[in-house]
């Protein structure tokens, strides 16, 4: 995540020296999650099955050589299939990594386990955001991310032990075909609602960051260095939380409460970007959205794991599928509504009204569309979490 967190300044600034318009930047930020709506589910699949320190080890091999490549690059053809590479590869890394956590930690401690690797993925984006911001080429991150996750792929291969236990494994869950796979994934689910938290959640934050380089150099004259310290900020904030509070909120109040508290703070904190006048009320506004995200996956996943019956790697390999579909169609979303707002043809008339003219021309509007959704979809989901809640606390009961 130290390697991620690098390249997070750079990505949109490099493509866009290559002649990429905003819409093929969030094309480039969709395609790779393409790569891990498709291959995540696989991956998971394959670690319950072979293991996870093997598809870790792949995972990170296979990422050091895309992101040289993605470094190499001169056009947005190479951009694109590097690109599209580095999502086939991460896909085998976090959902065998989350499934790690999961073998080695009892229900009672999985909260705070997945607290703690929340914290781990957020020192990433303290130190990656802040290093790529200050390395001056555009390009040179990559090499550096890409040499990064090669020295990870040799600590695994030195030192990680392997931590499924298929004696263990095949005594709890089921196991089923990677066709199976796709089909636990329709309404019929009785872990859709967490699956679509995944995916909302992701959707509205992956729109914020298709455009975010874009929107504080357009208003304000930001670059990678100033958003590379946003992100310091908000990830020094978000860690702390993550990994010595969010344990114990979960083990006090439950998931539930915890995941619809951090949809309302992603909402709200977008909201507020509208009314951003300068770097500390971008960085305060960014912070509270950052919080309400970050709190979502450590606890979704930290749920679906306690009540998965198919195997850590596939429920959560199918829970990164839904990741993957947010950051492809938010990307999109958010790039397009950015397109329109700095290009207003459609709503040349709202410019002259003062206050929505303000907000088209401030290219922020789309945050608020996001925003809508993300609340929309909460409201929606409220019930279905709470029935997903009573039916663990009926089988607890029972046992």
């Amino acid at each position: 995540m130290l390697g991620f967190g690098i390249i997070i300044p750079n990505l949109a600034y490099y493509a866009e020296e290559v002649g990429a318009s905003p819409t093929e930047i969030a094309i480039l930020l969709s395609i790779y999650s393409a790569m891990q709506l498709i291959f995540a589910p696989l991956w998971g699949r394959l670690s319950d099955k072979y293991g996870r320190k093997p598809a870790i080890l792949y995972g990170l091999l296979g990422n050091a050589f895309a992101l040289a490549a993605f470094g190499l690059a001169n056009d947005y053809i190479w951009l694109f299939l590097a690109r599209s590479a580095a999502g086939i590869a991460s896909a085998a890394v976090l959902p065998s990594v989350m499934a790690y956590v999961a073998d080695v930690t009892t229900e009672e401690e999985r909260g705070k386990g997945m607290g703690l690797m929340g914290a781990a993925m957020g020192l990433g984006f303290i130190l990656g955001p802040a290093i790529g911001g200050v390395m001056g080429s555009h390009d040179l991150p990559f090499f550096v991310a890409g040499g990064l996750s090669f020295l990870t792929f040799l600590f695994v291969l030195a030192i990680l032990p392997e931590s499924l236990q298929k004696d263990v494994v095949d005594e709890q869950h089921e196991w089923i075909s990677p066709r199976e796979i796709y089909r636990r994934t329709t309404l019929e689910s009785p872990l859709i609602p967490l699956f679509l938290i995944a995916f909302f959640s992701t959707f509205s934050f992956a729109g914020l960051e298709a455009t975010f380089p874009l929107f504080i150099k357009d208003g304000w004259g930001y670059d990678q260095k100033e958003m590379g310290w946003m992100f310091m900020i908000m990830g020094a904030i978000v860690v702390p939380l993550q990994g010595g509070l969010l344990g114990r909120l979960i083990n006090w109040i439950g998931e539930r409460r915890i995941i619809v508290t951090g949809l309302l703070l992603n909402a709200f904190g977008m909201v507020l970007l509208l009314f951003s006048i300068n770097f500390t009320t971008i960085t305060v506004f960014l912070t509270i959205t950052g919080i309400g995200n970050q709190l979502i996956r450590p606890t979704n996943t930290s749920w679906i794991s306690k009540q998965t019956h198919i195997g850590h790697g596939a429920a959560i390999g199918i829970m990164d599928g839904f990741l993957g579909l947010g950051r492809i169609l938010g990307p999109l979303l958010g790039g397009l509504l950015y397109d329109q707002s700095a290009h207003p043809k459609l709503v040349k008339s709202l410019i002259n009204m003062s206050h929505v003219g303000w907000l088209y021309s401030n290219n922020a509007y789309s945050y608020t569309v996001l925003a809508v959704i993300l609340i929309i979809a909460t409201i929606c989901l409220y019930v279905p979490l709470r029935n997903v809640e009573n039916s663990v606390n009926d089988v607890n009961s029972q046992t």
